[in-house]
């Protein structure tokens, strides 16, 4: 099975000195049957406890704070990963949506995760996926369709989305990144009832070319009757293998956002994600993102006031 060394380096840089910097950070390797966790240091700015706890999903989350004034936080992260995963797609027994309704029934999870959730685009989303499905397919036919439709008809293209953007505004101008592909594909599955959950982590393909490749990158799992959760790759249109490692999984991208916080002070930030992943034969893939964030108004006269940069690193 193959072994990832991932650095991710994620830096916020001030204008002037904030202090009483609270956050909370989902980098931490989601634990499961697919990925072994070999190593991992996460180095902050001033060394701070971390306050470990579980999520609602099942996310490792650590939480910390800097009192003190700085004009830099810098979160490290060093990670070696063995993935445990296949590297094709499960042997599936063909369940169709039927048998999918049958076994969420009773399960409130599942129906959370079956709803969905931008209401004003039901009857969009409603009219793209009638192209797509037939009640008598098998579950995993649905969910490759959907995934080809998204790869085949959407643009790959970096810095016109946001992390605000809408799935409505994806729909209408047909591009994006594998956050918003992934968004997009959960609200395709869900309207036809199919439990699905965004996923957070990074994608390792040694050289193989694929779409956000050596960067924090965003697919989605839904849930196939027999199987559990099954993870599908729009953004490359391929089930995924063990060149994906997991850091988180919810409802959407701000349940997995990788640092979210506030801070005091009237300043200004900059931000800049830096992640390498170097592969067993020695190759090492590194990228580097400088983030727009929104501009602070930087006033004088008021001395102190909160300042919020949550969920500010897009995933490519």
């Amino acid at each position: 099975m193959p072994v990832f060394n991932i650095h991710h380096i994620t830096r916020y840089e001030y204008d002037r000195s904030i202090k009483e910097s609270v956050n909370e950070i989902k980098i931490f390797p989601f634990a499961d049957l697919t990925q072994e966790t070999l190593h991992h240091q996460v180095n902050i700015t001033g060394q701070p406890d971390i306050f470990m706890i579980q999520d609602y999903w099942g996310n490792r989350s650590g939480m910390f704070n800097l009192i003190a004034p700085h004009r830099e936080l810098v979160i490290e992260s060093k990670l070696i990963v063995r993935t445990l995963g296949q590297s094709t797609i499960l042997q599936t027994n063909g369940a169709n949506l039927a048998s999918l309704k049958t076994e969420t029934a009773n399960n409130f999870s599942l129906l959370e995760l079956s709803k969905i959730t931008e209401i004003d685009l039901r009857d969009k989303i409603n009219e793209t996926v009638q192209e797509y499905y037939k009640p008598d397919l098998p579950v995993h036919i649905i969910i490759e369709r959907c995934g080809d439709f998204i790869f085949n008809q959407f643009k790959y293209i970096k810095g016109i989305t946001t992390i605000e953007t809408t799935v409505k505004e994806i729909l209408e101008h047909r591009s994006g990144v594998c956050q918003d592909f992934a968004h997009v594909m959960l609200e395709m599955l869900r309207s036809l009832g199919i439990p699905s959950r965004y996923v957070s982590g990074y994608i390792c393909p040694n050289k193989s070319g694929m779409r956000g490749e050596g960067a924090t990158h965003a697919w989605i799992e839904a849930w196939i009757p027999g199987s559990g959760w099954v993870g599908n790759d729009p953004t490359n249109n391929v089930w995924v293998t063990n060149h994906h490692v997991k850091l988180a999984v919810g409802r959407n991208f701000k349940d997995c956002t990788p640092v979210k916080g506030t801070f005091k002070g009237p300043a200004r930030q900059s931000l800049s994600v830096y992640v390498s992943v170097g592969y067993e034969d020695g190759h090492t893939f590194e990228e580097i993102n400088k983030v727009k964030l929104e501009v602070l108004p930087g006033n004088d006269e008021l001395p102190e006031y909160i300042a919020s940069f949550a969920g500010q690193q897009q995933q490519q």
